[in-house]
């Protein structure tokens, strides 16, 4: 007869700061966006309505890999794992470029921009935000998560 040891019991972990999970949601929704938009791209390219529909699935292949990136660290941030900062905080200094070349462009694309880059200086500023990075265990009195 083999005694099996009984697991401890799972500590209660204190809730995340909204902070944290306001900058996990903003990053979820990041990542969706790509996402959709990516397979938007896909789904034309092979529709053939594309101008050149081997461009078009390719950017939509390339936008939905590249949606992992916010996806992972939104869920992340959201479990409070302490590695899902760095790619988060990635996402946003990516989308600060890109929402520059959608102002640039000008017309419909104004309004995109402006939410891109205010999305991305949000999230930012809640990623560094003190009860953020304490909660993440980043900092002084550093914890493992």
């Amino acid at each position: 007869m083999s005694t099996k040891p009984t697991p401890a019991p799972a500590q209660p972990t204190a809730p995340l700061p909204r902070r944290l999970t306001a900058a996990a949601a903003l990053t979820a929704l990041e990542g969706l966006a790509l996402a959709g938009l990516g397979a938007y791209l896909l789904f034309v390219g092979i529709a053939g309505d594309a101008d050149s529909p081997q461009q078009a699935e390719t950017g939509g292949i390339t936008l939905l890999v590249l949606a992992a990136l916010p996806l992972a660290a939104a869920r992340g941030l959201r479990l409070g794992r302490r590695w899902s900062r760095g790619p988060a905080l990635i996402t946003q200094l990516m989308a600060l470029p890109v929402a520059w070349t959608l102002y640039s462009t000008g017309g419909a694309m104004v309004a995109a921009a402006v939410a891109l880059a205010v999305a991305a200086v949000a999230v930012a500023a809640l990623l560094v935000n003190p009860t953020a990075t304490e909660a993440l265990g980043i900092g002084p009195g550093e914890q493992t998560r």
